[in-house]
Parts: structure tokens; C-alpha cells; sequence
């Protein structure tokens, strides 16, 4: 038997949502024997962008019935059941969350649609459930909400237990309790984590730093390291004795923290990004008297226009700069060695490759692109959110160059350079540091960026 359902929640810290909707189909493997559907009152704010998702806000809840009201119902429609949900290590932690509050061990065994579909349609494009549904023609309405949604899943249980002839695959991955239960070995170690915006610190024996995180979720990240079953997590399953947390505020402040750390510490666990984050960039070079567009692996002696994690994500944009300003194939990491590039013959080209523009008209559209990839102001400081309620973060930005973060309380005033340079913590100007802090800025996520004189930005 089995309860195939879905759960919408008000979002918010790992482990502090609350049930918003709840629908239950008690499936016995050849047709729907009972349901429950219900809206639930979570006692707690619903966060405004997954009010804005499904569509359920705080009024609409009001006289709904709070979760010890339904509890009982829940027990019975699951009861001698295998819960079934599409990402079951969220519904199923969220269902088990609701209980405990309630301080009753709700426990049964899972089975996640995510993770079947994996074995059984190997060559699906995605695995979201609105994608993967629609591209095996089953319909799908009210997404988002607990129904619909658990009806699609139904639809799709259905479908992989037919795919599934021997049921061995199926068996295989039944989780007899939840799948995100941390071994009480742990529980010290996770109990004592914020689950706050920050970078965590993993140490192992004799106190070595073996891996340096974020996340705007410390506890959250560190339950995934030691519940995960990949490579890295097994490592630091086998390893850890001691995280240690510190809180940034804001996220843009724990990655260019998390970076600084890992390349000033090299921890042996984080192997990809021991180097650089963005180990490909887009420079400009002169040739000829036209300017070039060229991709490289980033280095300490060059300036890039932008960088990115691999030669793809380059390629992508260097094809989006071409289109967005009338640029030149042949003048590009593109060239594709004809007399012509292909963009002259649709008109995109003004006809760099064959001479009919001249270098300064070329030269001046590259400019435009250069200028517009610039800092918005060569001397600035970004104000974020910092680590209490009475507090800002800042990054400074001097002459261009990264310089470091720090924080300040409210009733302080960065008006000077003595004042930002003695609550500054100095971090290394890189390429990282600044294609994380252009990212920030192009998306606007901050809460305010005050630009400084030149002047006063020069040491005392």
C-alpha cells in the first residue's frame, strides 16, 4: 500500500516551515482506495515568494484547521503505507518535522519519484515534476499546490511501477526510515549549527581543516554532508570531528569569505575550487587595429571582462555579447577562419573581417561593452545585511580594486577612509572576488551601494 502526497510549506529556515496544504492519495498499486486534501493553518508567516508561487497567502488560511486538528487523519491514510513524493527527503522531513512538534515519532518507509524516474527514464531532459510529467503526456494542473501536484505524482508512480516490471529497481530504493535521519553520532555536531547565512568550517583528526563551506542555511548544508551518499559527503562522513560557523548576513559576504578562506587554507576535501571559482575569462586584445574578443584560462597577469566556470558558460556569452553588440566573428574566440564570418552575410557584422568598418568604428562598440563590464564606480562600498538586527555589512571597492568586508553597527558612519580601513577585513583583489561582487550588482542584491569620492578613498 502506498500514500502517494505532497506538501506546501510557508518556507523559510531549515527545519522552521510549517505545513501550509496537504494531499494524501492511499494508493494500493492498482487504484486510489482514499484521499485527503487540506488546506493547514502553519501558525507562522508564509514567506511572500512561495506565497507568490502557490498562491496561498496568510488570509486564505485563517479558518483553515491548524496540524494537531488533521494529525490524526494523516496517521490513518498512511498507516501500513510506503510514502511516496516527488523529492520525498523534503515532504516526508517536512511530515516527520509537523509530528515531533506535536512530540509523536511519525515513521514509515519512502520511495522518492525523483530518484526512480532517475533509474527508469535515464534520458529525460529534467526532472522537475511539471517538465518530467509533461514530456510523458501526463496532465498536470493546479501546480504548486498540494493536489495537483500530488495527483501528477500519482500519475507518474503509476507509469515507473509499469516501467518497473521486476520491481527490483523499485525495491532497491525503498528507504525503510527518513532518508535524511542523521546518525546520532552526529547530532552534537548538528544541533550546535546556526541555521544562518554563513561559512562553516569542517575539521577532522588532530584538528585539521579538511573542508570550508557556505550556505545561506549552515545547518541545513552540513545535515546534507552527513546524510549525502556522493563522494565528497562520504569523505567528510568518515573524517569529521568539529564544525566550527560564523555568520556573514548576507550571501554575498560568505562567498567572498568562502573564497578567501579556501585559497588562503587549500582544505583537501574542496578540490575544485582549491584555484579559482572562475577559471575561464573573456579578455580584450588588440590585432591589427581591431579589438579582440578572446577566451582563456584566467591568469594572475591579465584583466577579464568577465570569468566563468568553464569554457562553455564563455562560449555562451561571448555569443550573447556578438548578437548584443554587432560584433565581429572573426574578431572573437569564435572566428570560424573565413574571409567572411558568418554573422556579415546576415547583416550582424558591419564588416570587420573584410575591411568595410573601419577599426575606430569597430573599436568603439568593444569600448561600450568594456565600460558597461566596469565597476559602476571605481570607488564604492555595497551595504548588505549583517549578522544581527543591529548591524550592516559592507565591501569596499577602491580604485577599482576589491579590498576587503566588514561590518558596523547602524549609529556608525563609513564617511572616511580611516573609519572603513579599521572595521575592514583585508581579503585579496582576485578574479573571483570581482565576478562575484559584478553579479551582486547587475541582480541588485543588496540593500545599498554608496559610491565615494575618489579623493576619499586614498589612504590617510
Amino acid at each position: 500500500m502506498y500514500a502517494v502526497l505532497d506538501i506546501e510549506t510557508t518556507g523559510g529556515k531549515f527545519d522552521e516551515e510549517g505545513i501550509t496544504e496537504i494531499a494524501i492519495y492511499r494508493y494500493d498499486g492498482h487504484e486510489v482506495v482514499d484521499q485527503f486534501s487540506s488546506l493547514v493553518n502553519p501558525e507562522r508567516p508564509i514567506q511572500p515568494f512561495v506565497a507568490k508561487l502557490t498562491g496561498i497567502n496568510s488570509k486564505m488560511l485563517q479558518n483553515a484547521p491548524r496540524f494537531f486538528e488533521v494529525a490524526k487523519r494523516i496517521i490513518e491514510i498512511t498507516e501500513d503505507c510506503i510514502i511516496v513524493a516527488h523529492n520525498t527527503d523534503f515532504d516526508y522531513r517536512i511530515l516527520r518535522t509537523e509530528f515531533k512538534r506535536l512530540g509523536y515519532a511519525y515513521e514509515r518507509k519512502s520511495l522518492c519519484t525523483v530518484k526512480l524516474s532517475q533509474q527508469l527514464i535515464p534520458e529525460a531532459e529534467s526532472y522537475k515534476l511539471g517538465k518530467l510529467v509533461r514530456s510523458l503526456g501526463i496532465p498536470i494542473s493546479d501546480r504548486h499546490r498540494a493536489q495537483g501536484d500530488a495527483h501528477a505524482t500519482l500519475k507518474l508512480f503509476e507509469l515507473l511501477l509499469s516501467k518497473d516490471s521486476d520491481k527490483e529497481i523499485f525495491q532497491s530504493l525503498i528507504e525503510k526510515n527518513s532518508p535524511k535521519k542523521v546518525p546520532s553520532k552526529y547530532m552534537d555536531i548538528v544541533d550546535a549549527l546556526p541555521s544562518e547565512t554563513g561559512v562553516y568550517y569542517i575539521y577532522g583528526a588532530e584538528g585539521k581543516l579538511i573542508y570550508i563551506g557556505k550556505s545561506k542555511n549552515i545547518k541545513q548544508r552540513v545535515l546534507k554532508h552527513l546524510t549525502g551518499k556522493e563522494r565528497k559527503a562520504v569523505a567528510i562522513q568518515r573524517q569529521i570531528t568539529e564544525v566550527k560557523a560564523e555568520l556573514c548576513g548576507s550571501e554575498l559576504m560568505a562567498l567572498l569569505k568562502e573564497q578567501h578562506e579556501i585559497k588562503r587554507n587549500r582544505p583537501a576535501l574542496n578540490h575544485a575550487r582549491k584555484q579559482t571559482i572562475f577559471p575561464m575569462g573573456i579578455r580584450v586584445e588588440t590585432s591589427q587595429g581591431y579589438k579582440q574578443l578572446l577566451w582563456e584560462q584566467t591568469r594572475k597577469t591579465e584583466t577579464y571582462l568577465e570569468v566563468f566556470k568553464n569554457k562553455e558558460a564563455a562560449k555562451k556569452q561571448m555569443f550573447a555579447w556578438v548578437k548584443q553588440y554587432d560584433l565581429c566573428l572573426n574578431h572573437t574566440s569564435l572566428n570560424n577562419r573565413k574571409a567572411e564570418c558568418a554573422g556579415f552575410a546576415l547583416k550582424h557584422c558591419m564588416g570587420a573581417c573584410t575591411g568595410e568598418e573601419s577599426p575606430e568604428s569597430y573599436n568603439s562598440r568593444v569600448e561600450q561593452l568594456e565600460s558597461e563590464m566596469q565597476f559602476p564606480h571605481s570607488d564604492f562600498l555595497v551595504v548588505d545585511r549583517g549578522r544581527n538586527t543591529g548591524e550592516k555589512s559592507f565591501v569596499w571597492v577602491q580604485q577599482g580594486q576589491f579590498m576587503g568586508i566588514g561590518y558596523f553597527d547602524l549609529n556608525f558612519q563609513l564617511n572616511c577612509p580611516k573609519k572603513i580601513q579599521n572595521r575592514l577585513v583585508p581579503m585579496q583583489a582576485n578574479s573571483d572576488a570581482h565576478a562575484l561582487i559584478r553579479s551582486f550588482l547587475r541582480r541588485k542584491k543588496y540593500k545599498k551601494l554608496i559610491p565615494l569620492e575618489p579623493s576619499s578613498a586614498e589612504n590617510p
